[in-house]
């Protein structure tokens, strides 16, 4: 089994291209994989490992003054869900491209889990789930507005195009695991809305903390690593992902003839070149006989 810790925290990290050597090492002492963003508005990461290895990780975050009350979700997966450990610096630790937008100086009403229900059910309640259209396919809220974008930095024209802070009076937007919606509520402040609440911890809090049959929630909670989804239980959903478009794939797209593992799916096979079409096939092949003679394929976990 592997433990799986997703985390974030918003905070003046100076220093935080000092941090990534430590981190690194840390890391491969205690066999993890995934991923740790650095920037100097904070950390955010996805890790998984031994549970000791993990829990060695964030006391080592912990440790530093700015990040001593950085919160994680925990979950368990049968397989390794990340190939690689890799500690990255960055301009953002979630890419949203207006740098006025900060979590520290101004952000939205917390709302707990247990009190979503209640809240997003008020009729004069504005819904917005903050996610990429490929994310709201899998589940979302039931009545939550679909922003219809496909990366984050296209959400602050989805709001300036249909949102207004003189018609939308109070507006509860979701995510995840709580990280964009920080930076969607603080711009949604700058623009003048009045009330603007947002789930904390995200999704991922939510099915931890509400029990199915008070749940509002619907469908499977995309996730950004080999997981692809977890269900209501946090335990892997039904979907896979297409390795050459990273799009989650349900049972109907695998048994279309544009799937093909490893290689295409329906979403991306008009737009592969020959060129890469015979890179994702080598790769393909390569990872098999790897398998075969039980050993890690490049790109797999090191």
């Amino acid at each position: 089994m592997f433990y799986v810790a997703a985390f974030y925290q918003f905070a003046n990290l100076e220093d935080y291209a000092d941090l990534r050597p430590s981190l690194l090492a840390l890391g491969r002492e205690h066999g993890l994989s995934g991923t740790i963003l650095l920037a100097q508005e904070g950390v955010n990461g996805t890790i998984a490992g031994p549970q000791a290895g993990v829990e060695a990780m964030l006391a080592h975050l912990r440790q530093h003054p700015a990040l001593a009350k950085l919160e994680h979700k925990g979950a368990w997966a049968t397989e390794n869900p990340f190939h690689r450990w890799k500690v990255k610096l960055k301009r953002e630790i979630v890419s949203f491209g207006v740098p006025a937008a900060d979590p520290s100086e101004l952000v939205g009403i917390y709302v707990p889990p247990q009190q979503w229900n209640q809240l997003i059910n008020q009729p004069d309640v504005v819904v917005v789930d903050t996610r990429n259209d490929y994310e709201v396919e899998l589940g979302t809220f039931a009545g939550a507005i679909n922003p219809a974008t496909t990366t984050f930095r296209e959400f602050p024209a989805f709001v300036q195009g249909q949102l207004d802070p003189q018609q939308h009076k109070r507006v509860a937007m979701f995510c995840t695991g709580g990280i964009r919606c920080e930076k969607a509520t603080a711009y949604l402040r700058l623009l003048g809305f009045e009330e603007v609440y947002h789930l904390q911890g995200g999704i991922l809090k939510y099915l931890e903390e509400v029990a199915p049959e008070e749940s509002l929630w619907e469908g499977e909670c995309f996730v950004f690593d080999q997981r692809v989804a977890v269900d209501h239980h946090l335990r892997p959903g039904e979907y896979h992902l297409c390795f050459a478009c990273r799009r989650p794939l349900t049972p109907a797209d695998m048994e279309s003839a544009d799937y093909e593992e490893g290689i295409s799916c329906p979403h991306c096979i008009h737009s592969l070149t020959p060129r890469r079409r015979a890179s994702l096939a080598e790769r393909h092949k390569q990872m098999g006989l790897a398998a075969v003679r039980a050993e890690k394929h490049l790109g797999q976990v090191q």
